[in-house]
């Protein structure tokens, strides 16, 4: 992964090249433990699990702690893509620890969903996906040409700023002989501008000018069983085949401290988000 940190608008990401004083990354396992009088524990565990982040910097720059404070105050600021909207969407984290930015289960090949239409789509040709063996999806490719893309969930991809690198390798299991791995970029408005594409397994590209999303895509190259587990999305490293999803999850933040500090005009800044679903102002 990148090892600065990316956050912001899709669209409007700031890398913050300083390092965070203190970094929380813990999930919220949501779970409720409730004990009987006989001393038995029962555990209510929601199935989807909730990433929770907390941020601390010390004497950050200006214009870094300025884009913090908009984005927790929901102010609009210069350079908004000539956009005169609400400013109270949500924010996407590239996270510089993560290996993986695909969704946990997505990278395991596995879905909530019957049809797994949460987390993938088929671009074209033929393919049906259905849950086998452990609830791990596989696909029917029933067309040679078929192309499969992987779904963010909240956005038309995952978040990107022109000039990064990001490499894509999908599922381990496909023939590296006849299948190719592909990254379609696209704008702040989801539209379609260009791809990056490569014979076999792996494919490295750089987002083009005005590019906000890449969006990747695979064709499995043969017909029959398809396997969808292992795939991995990474920005600045090589992708790990099999490695745990940490997602890029569209972000609310949820608590903001801002003090100055003892040398104007650098800031003390604190932040906190939560995992929110869907995208919606």
């Amino acid at each position: 992964m990148a090892r600065n940190l990316w956050i912001g608008k899709p669209g409007l990401l700031r890398e913050i090249s300083q390092a965070a004083k203190s970094w929380d990354r813990s999930t919220d396992l949501n779970i409720s433990e409730f004990r009987s009088l006989e001393g038995q524990v029962t555990l209510v565990a929601p199935a989807r699990t909730t990433r929770r982040t907390k941020l601390s910097f010390e004497w950050l720059e200006p214009a870094d702690a300025q884009h913090l404070v908009r984005l927790a105050r929901r102010v609009n600021g210069p350079g908004m893509l000539g956009q005169n909207v609400y400013a109270g969407g949500p924010v996407a984290v590239l996270d510089p620890a993560s290996v993986n930015l695909l969704d946990p289960l997505q990278a395991a090949g596995q879905s909530r969903a019957p049809s797994g239409d949460d987390h993938w789509f088929t671009v074209s040709g033929d393919i049906t996906l259905r849950p086998a063996f452990a609830d791990v999806f596989t696909g029917d490719c029933k067309d040679v040409t078929t192309s499969l893309g992987w779904t963010h969930g909240s956005w038309p991809g995952w978040p990107v700023v022109p000039g990064m690198t990001v490499s894509w390798l999908v599922p381990p299991e496909w023939d590296a002989a006849v299948c190719s791995a592909q990254v379609d970029w696209k704008a702040v408005d989801g539209s379609y501008l260009a791809s990056s594409a490569a014979a076999g397994r792996v494919v490295t590209g750089t987002a083009p000018a005005g590019a906000a999303f890449a969006t990747p895509v695979g064709r499995p190259g043969a017909l029959g069983a398809t396997a969808l587990a292992g795939a991995c999305l990474t920005i600045g490293e090589d992708p790990v085949g099999y490695a745990l999803g940490d997602g890029c999850p569209s972000m609310a933040v949820t608590g903001l401290t801002d003090v100055p500090s003892a040398r104007l005009p650098y800031r003390n800044i604190q932040i906190d988000l939560v995992e929110v679903r869907g995208a919606a102002n």
